[in-house]
């Protein structure tokens, strides 16, 4: 598609959006499952109603959006973190389904609405969306590593290895994590952390902040040369400075 047709297609998605802010825009969070890397969910419109479905995620992460709908007036964009209506992918014009890397850590946002022709017949649309967040985020805002931190080869990070973790009720540090860690600036990094099972926790450090990917919470407390880190109430990590420091 031209530059041209892709600016005018945006005019046309504002175009919808303002027709749909009319009768009020309802915003939903979508939660992935623990450990889950996707969701799905259903709904409905009826004429000029919009749902906006939330979710955070991070730079360098892929996200996968797919619309099944009864409606061929019924399409979704995708708006990254901070956009005032400006999408990164507008459904009316490139389909129901979108793949695509993330720029920006940050909630995005998908808007699920129908176009204004069949707004104003007052179509209704029954649709399932599934979204999936996968991949590691890159370093966006962790600032330069120090000189000489190389990284382990064929790799993005500056060091791999195995930390003691646990979940759920098993004893703390009853097991062992693969980890790779993305450093940046003096006690800024991101710990990619994978316990047995096969999914990947991104825990990032920024100074005394830790938080977890996608809408995960996060709790922190120092003990001794390490963190001690606990996700959703089940997962628990042990991370030495050196992960995140070196030395």
């Amino acid at each position: 598609m031209s530059a041209a047709l892709r600016r005018l297609a945006v005019v046309a998605a504002l175009l919808v959006a303002s027709g749909s802010a009319w009768a009020g825009i309802e915003t939903r969070p979508i939660r992935f499952a623990r450990g889950a890397s996707s969701a799905t969910v259903e709904g409905s419109l009826t004429g000029d109603q919009t749902v906006d479905y939330t979710l955070g995620a991070k730079a360098g992460q892929t996200m996968t959006v797919r619309l099944e709908t009864s409606s061929t007036g019924n399409y979704f964009n995708v708006l990254p973190p901070g956009s005032h209506d400006e999408a990164v992918f507008i459904g009316s014009v490139d389909g129901n389904e979108w793949t695509g890397t993330l720029e920006a850590n940050g909630d995005y946002t998908i808007r699920v609405y129908l176009m204004r022709s069949a707004a104003r017949r007052q179509e209704s649309a029954r649709y399932t969306l599934t979204t999936s967040i996968t991949g590691s985020p890159t370093a966006q805002g962790l600032g330069a590593a120090p000189r000489g931190d190389a990284k382990v080869a064929g790799t993005a990070y500056h060091a791999t290895g195995t930390l003691p973790c646990s979940m759920g009720d098993a004893p703390a540090g009853s097991l062992q994590c693969d980890f790779g860690v993305i450093r940046g600036a003096p006690g800024k990094a991101a710990v990619h952390v994978t316990p047995p099972g096969g999914f990947t926790r991104v825990l990032t450090f920024a100074g005394s902040q830790v938080t977890a990917d996608g809408d995960a919470r996060a709790s922190a407390t120092r003990s001794g040369d390490a963190w001690q880190i606990g996700v959703n109430d089940h997962e628990y990590y042990v991370i030495p400075d050196a992960v995140i420091n070196g030395g």
